[in-house]
């Protein structure tokens, strides 16, 4: 792979990055909203698992591209 790859791979991971995290928030304010909407305790309680799910799922999703990302900075550093 060449340089400009991998260059290119680190922008674009990174418009990733900012774009899983805004999901994150978006997700967060929905859940937030659903919750303080519900009309009963067992729903409420329903909200509040999925937004702890959600929040975990974008949280690995995070996590993944961080470590492409150094993965990418890694084989740029190797290809110079």
């Amino acid at each position: 792979m060449s340089k400009e790859y991998y260059r290119k791979r680190i922008i674009d991971l990174r418009a990733d990055l900012a774009k899983e995290k805004e999901a994150k928030k978006k997700d967060n304010a929905h859940y937030a909203d659903m919750i303080k909407r519900a009309s009963t305790p067992s729903s409420k309680a329903t909200y509040r698992k999925a937004k702890i799910d959600h929040a975990a799922s974008h949280d690995r999703r995070i996590e993944s591209i961080k470590y492409q990302i150094e993965s990418a900075k890694a084989s740029l550093k190797r290809e110079k």
